[in-house]
């Protein structure tokens, strides 16, 4: 039985009409919350019985009883304090229930599946409270259970056994598969950011790939449009110079510049000018060569050896062609 002390006074905060008096308004709620009270201090004589004011999310402050008190659910755990608010519409509404973590040495657990870091407690029982199958011994019962397999304070050897095996009731399965749901969804959180941040990564590369594609294309599309504009421009001059031959050349000059030979459609007045002819055309062809070079070393397709190697017997080549150049517009110049 409880003690007469506790009997005094929840009858008096009950049924008195100070203005301090308790936010429980129907008769028939007030014998229910007395006869299930005097129940718990009952079973539970180390609880402590007060009413208080409890202020609810929305700013409404009401004056409730509050059970106080701490359990073991083992010699080697620390003792868990807690706090229960009995509802003014109690029992149609569950109790507030709330971890009280009283040592800085034992802090509330940051990812347990029936506590939140604030201490409010969450657990199927009173997620689903329903009356009149439903009371506060069987809370205080079950809230013992529950944190016996899954302690919510922090200490050395803080683990999860709701995975053992075990003959259980319907309401302790309940438990130990909403826990063990809380720690599959963690990981797979865990998991899904790990692969999430992975596939981020990869988009960036492929974003990346795909600018630096977009610009080749597009420098292959200029350079494409260049080459067009270079082949018509060819194109235009060849019909210049074939329209021209046509007018002022041999017709065998025609044939020929036509043909293989196109340098014997020219014919020099003299040796000088022949030679004159022939070194400006070995001049021009190894400037040719010497870019086709230069392109095929930006290409990678000669070595930088070879580059230079190649350039130095073509300059020194191209070297004797322009001195014979200069020596003929030279002497050029003495005969007129």
């Amino acid at each position: 039985m409880a003690p007469s002390s506790s009997i005094q006074f929840i009858d008096t905060a009950l049924w008195c009409t100070t203005p301090f008096r308790l936010s429980y308004a129907d008769p028939n709620q007030k014998w229910l919350i007395r006869k299930q009270l005097l129940s718990l201090l009952q079973n539970y004589p180390s609880f402590n019985l007060s009413n208080d004011i409890f202020t609810h999310n929305d700013g409404t402050a009401v004056n409730l009883f509050k059970v106080s008190g701490c359990f073991h659910v083992s010699q080697s755990t620390p003792p868990i304090h807690f706090t229960l608010w009995l509802h003014e519409n109690y029992p149609s509404m569950a109790p507030m229930a709330f971890i009280v973590s009283s040592n800085s040495m034992y802090p509330i657990r940051q990812n347990h599946p029936f506590v939140s870091p604030c201490g409010t407690i969450t657990t199927p029982y009173l997620q689903t409270w329903s009356y009149p199958g439903y009371n506060l011994n069987d809370l205080v019962h079950n809230l013992v259970q529950i944190f016996s397999h899954d302690h919510p304070l922090i200490y050395y050897s803080t683990e999860s056994s709701f995975t053992r095996t075990s003959l259980v009731s319907k309401r302790e399965a309940l438990d130990r598969f909403s826990g063990m749901l809380h720690y599959d969804m963690g990981a797979l959180q865990a998991r899904t950011e790990e692969e999430t941040e992975a596939l981020l990564t990869i988009q960036v590369e492929l974003k990346n790939r795909a600018r630096v594609i977009r610009n080749i294309v597009s420098g292959l599309d200029d350079e494409r449009k260049k080459l067009k504009e270079t082949v018509m421009e060819l194109a235009g001059k060849a019909d210049v110079l074939t329209n021209w031959l046509k007018v002022n050349g041999d017709p065998k000059a025609i044939g020929v510049i036509l043909g293989d030979r196109v340098e014997d459609a020219f014919e020099a007045i003299d040796a000088e000018s022949k030679a004159e002819l022939e070194g400006s055309a070995a001049d021009e062809a190894i400037e040719d060569v010497i870019y086709a070079l230069d392109k095929a070393l930006e290409r990678g397709i000669v070595s930088f050896d070879s580059y230079i190697r190649q350039v130095r017997i073509l300059a020194r080549e191209q070297f004797f062609h322009r001195d014979l150049l200069v020596k003929l517009e030279v002497k050029r110049g003495f005969t007129h």
